[in-house]
């Protein structure tokens, strides 16, 4: 399995209402320095299954969405009762 495979298998199994940061991510995929990497795999994900609008940045804040931008993924988590920080 690719580090991008393993990417979105983690991010498939984020629970709604929840969220991991991208380092929780890169460290779960087994490359704890790679959030840089995730970002830029998450970037690339146009599959809705894919609930990449569940990762966010370490000190809580959104980061990107290439699905439609910031306000677009605080209202997806927001629908999801998970209150971001902007």
């Amino acid at each position: 399995m690719t580090f991008r495979d393993k990417v979105f298998s983690i991010v498939k199994k984020i629970p709604r209402g929840k969220v991991l940061t991208y380092s929780e991510v890169a460290r779960r995929a087994g490359n704890p320095r790679a959030q840089r990497a995730v970002g830029n795999i998450i970037g690339t994900n146009r599959s809705p299954q894919i609930p990449c609008h569940r990762v966010i940045r370490s000190d809580g804040t959104l980061g990107g969405y290439s699905m439609g931008g910031t306000k677009v993924k605080a209202q997806k988590l927001r629908a999801e009762g998970y209150k971001p920080r902007t």
